[in-house]
């Protein structure tokens, strides 16, 4: 550990915290943003969804069981930086592989430990996410709140692209062995996916395959002629990171699938798939981010605990009349779920295959299968 080298975590409106460095020395900047899951922090470096963030964890203990390759959920972090209370130098799990400061310095991230993060989350819940830095370079506070305001927004930036495949590729990995669902891998009946990845999260294509589909992922910025060339039976819209307004090629993608082939969303895709029917979105104050958001499904009455990552909404303001809303976050009431009334196609806000994360969404994937092999038996 790297006790005994200071660093700061300062905040655009001038606040600064300080404290000592964790993983790789250096500075970053990024919007700062908080998640209140006690665990899953790798889970959380991984996912693409947090790029261009500095994310703060609530839990005051990080770190404890270690990192594994087995749980990345894409093959290196994207984040920009990581803040936390306090950090364990022991990894006790039998499938650790090494400690978390040994995992950011290893992936050239730069965090923090020692830090106040009560008082910076209840600066970020009343101010709202707000851009800053993590630094062991720019140690004059005047110096370094002068470079966080000059950074950048995530606002109508184009992160998608900095973290999609180039290439399509055909993925076949089912879920981890530590964890297998109610799925049917290995089934005769193979429906043909395709996945855009606009910064997906393998553990969304690893319960795709243990639907029993045939899974193809593209980059998101392939083109509707393109994937309807490769004769998919549905198409997944994945999560990913930022804000969706700027994605003009994808949100003009789903358009022209819409009706063609079901379309199932997740995150980013939930927001894509609202653009593309007509709705809003925005830039929520301080968004949702934790493996412990409440979400009631209008159709069963039933909550589900949920994992969810998003900074942005759709826009219960003109919602189109073509989508009906099918779940909402019991915390806000903002949308965490709609289907489209005459097409097959539905998204959620939350993630369904959290890992690690709470379970309760993830008959979504199953619902996804009928509604393809639905779709398939009325066109026959």
């Amino acid at each position: 550990m790297n006790h005994s080298i200071p660093a700061k975590v300062a905040l655009e409106d001038g606040t600064i915290f300080a404290g000592s460095l964790m993983g790789a020395a250096g500075t970053s900047f990024g919007e700062v943003v908080f998640n209140t899951s006690m665990t899953g922090y790798q889970e959380i470096l991984t996912d693409p969804s947090y790029r261009g963030q500095i994310v703060a964890m609530t839990y005051p203990e990080i770190g404890n069981y270690g990192c594994n390759a087995e749980d990345h959920e894409h093959h290196i972090p994207f984040l920009a930086g990581f803040v936390v209370r306090n950090v364990s130098e022991i990894a006790s799990n039998f499938r650790a592989e090494s400690t978390l400061d040994e995992y950011l310095r290893r992936h050239g991230i730069t965090g923090i430990s020692g830090v106040d993060t009560r008082r910076l989350v209840r600066k970020i819940r009343s101010r709202g996410a707000m851009r800053g830095a993590i630094t062991t370079e720019i140690m004059d506070d005047d110096r370094l709140i002068a470079a966080v305001r000059n950074s950048s927004s995530l606002i109508g930036r184009d992160l998608v692209s900095e973290v999609m495949p180039k290439l399509a590729s055909r993925w076949d990995e089912p879920l981890s062995r530590w964890w297998r669902g109610d799925g049917i891998v290995g089934g005769t009946d193979a429906p043909k996916i395709v996945a855009m990845d606009f910064g997906m999260k393998w553990n969304i294509a690893r319960h795709l395959v243990d639907q029993g589909f045939e899974v193809h992922v593209v980059p998101g910025t392939t083109t509707a002629s393109e994937i309807l060339a490769m004769e998919p039976q549905g198409v997944f819209l994945s999560n990913g990171p930022g804000d969706p307004g700027p994605l003009s090629y994808a949100i003009e993608t789903i358009q022209q699938l819409l009706g063609k082939v079901p379309l199932f969303g997740i995150c980013l895709g939930h927001q894509l798939l609202g653009l593309a029917c007509g709705a809003k979105t925005y830039k929520m104050k301080f968004g949702h981010r934790g493996a412990n958001q409440p979400v009631l499904n209008l159709a069963t009455h039933r909550v589900e605990i949920t994992t969810q990552n998003h900074g942005f909404a759709v826009a219960d303001e003109d919602l189109p009349d073509c989508l009906e809303v099918t779940h909402r976050h019991m915390n806000d009431q903002t949308i965490a779920g709609f289907r489209h009334r005459s097409c097959p196609a539905f998204a959620v806000q939350y993630h369904p295959e959290a890992s690690s994360g709470p379970h309760d969404s993830q008959y979504l994937f199953s619902q996804f299968r009928e509604l393809v092999l639905a779709f398939q038996a009325a066109s026959r």
